[in-house]
């Protein structure tokens, strides 16, 4: 009966859907991330911290640690990118839904999804230049980083950022990340952000929420 339900619902949202012509959702207020490319130090603690939050299965990680290695001796060197949902301001995962299940929030421009209109078509997965959405098998929905909404509502900060013993990563209005008035630990005095990483995605594609305190071999044009 919980199933009949579920796809009257899925009928429903996507006769919607077809009716509906996609308007960018300007928010209130677009929350964004901020990563210290220099001083993470990879212990992976944000990333365990999301999987314990989120419940999830060993293999998907919403929130994902690469180490950066590269030069020859003696000239070396070695950085962390730290990285999840964007939380685009154009987010090319949304349009791309049938079923509307992808929404952004208006208040702080979080992206989420409605699981129970999600109907694991994976085209979302295909869209997004960062590799956000992940598929899983079991429950054939679509998951991702929502930046712990719950928690947020709440007036509390998302679980990797509270996990992580260095302040490397945090958040913020996206706006005041860029410009440097927003206070965090995640930024010196003397930082300068960028929005982009060697190797990252065009922002242009979908201008999202995040900036770096970039290792000077990880900038994208250096």
């Amino acid at each position: 009966m919980a199933e009949e339900k579920d796809k009257a619902k899925i009928k429903e949202a996507v006769k919607r859907r077809k009716r509906e012509t996609y308007t960018p959702v300007v928010p209130d207020m677009q929350l964004g991330f901020i990563h210290n490319n220099v001083d993470c130090i990879g212990c992976r603690a944000c990333e365990i911290a999301c999987k314990d939050k989120n419940g999830l299965p060993p293999g998907p990680r919403f929130r994902r640690v690469q180490y950066i290695e590269g030069g020859t001796y003696p000239d070396v060197f070695v950085y962390k990118v730290n990285m999840s949902c964007n939380h685009c301001a154009e987010p090319a995962c949304l349009p791309t839904c049938p079923t509307g299940a992808i929404f952004k929030r208006q208040s702080d421009g979080i992206v989420d999804i409605d699981s129970t209109l999600c109907i694991g078509c994976r085209r979302c997965e295909a869209a997004c230049p960062y590799g956000a959405p992940q598929y899983d098998p079991d429950t054939h929905t679509v998951m991702k980083c929502n930046m712990c909404v719950d928690e947020i509502d709440a007036g509390r900060r998302p679980y990797c950022v509270m996990a992580c013993m260095m302040r490397v990563l945090d958040i913020g209005p996206i706006d005041e990340l860029k410009d440097g008035t927003y206070p965090t630990k995640a930024r010196g005095p003397d930082d300068k952000v960028v929005r982009q990483v060697r190797n990252m995605a065009d922002p242009a594609l979908t201008d999202p929420s995040i900036v770096f305190v970039a290792h000077k071999k990880g900038i994208a044009d250096g």
